[in-house]
């Protein structure tokens, strides 16, 4: 179903971006081409190596290789992604984008791209429900991206309530609307 389809998934430093394994696999699975950029925190939480692999393809966190130098251009990250997911998304990185603030390459690419962005929101409820949270939500959604709410339960926290990252195939399962839409639009 997603043959020929680039996604870029950006991921964030909160505690389900183990999640994004799944999603990862999942997409890969569909038959994209999945290319991962990760935040200095989100390393803290699952390993470049791991999402390489399941990507098949390099992991992108700086905006070049220390090692030899290359570029990795955020611009050119931006045009090839036919849709970018950011999941999780932290409540740092949502004020990010919604003042757009581009400290990292992750930030930097999503200002760049062209490409239709879905964000997961993945918090505390009482963050999630802060108003410079809700307000932030509110101005990424009037930007045009598309918000996966988060479900409510169990938090990392150990209290309950929504805040939750969407599950993978939930998102994977939007994704494919999202592209099966897009596909019936322009015939």
């Amino acid at each position: 179903m997603l043959k020929g389809k680039n996604i870029l998934i950006g991921i964030t430093g909160g505690i389900a971006a183990y999640k994004t394994a799944t999603i990862i696999r999942l997409l890969v699975k569909e038959g994209a081409d999945v290319r991962v950029i990760m935040t200095d925190h989100a390393k803290e939480f699952i390993t470049p190596l791991t999402l390489a692999t399941l990507s098949k393809n390099p992991v992108y966190s700086e905006f070049f290789n220390p090692g030899n130098g290359d570029w990795n251009s955020h611009v050119d990250l931006g045009l090839w992604a036919n849709l970018f997911l950011i999941a999780p998304a932290t409540a740092n990185t949502l004020a990010k984008m919604a003042n757009g603030v581009a400290d990292n390459l992750l930030l930097t690419t999503y200002l760049s791209a062209r490409c239709k962005v879905f964000v997961a929101p993945s918090m505390d409820m009482d963050m999630l429900n802060h108003p410079a949270t809700i307000i932030n939500i509110e101005t990424l959604k009037a930007f045009g991206n598309f918000i996966l709410e988060p479900a409510s339960g169990e938090l990392a926290s150990g209290l309950s309530g929504k805040g939750r990252m969407a599950e993978p195939d939930e998102m994977v399962k939007e994704i494919l609307n999202f592209f099966a839409k897009k596909k019936t639009i322009t015939l």
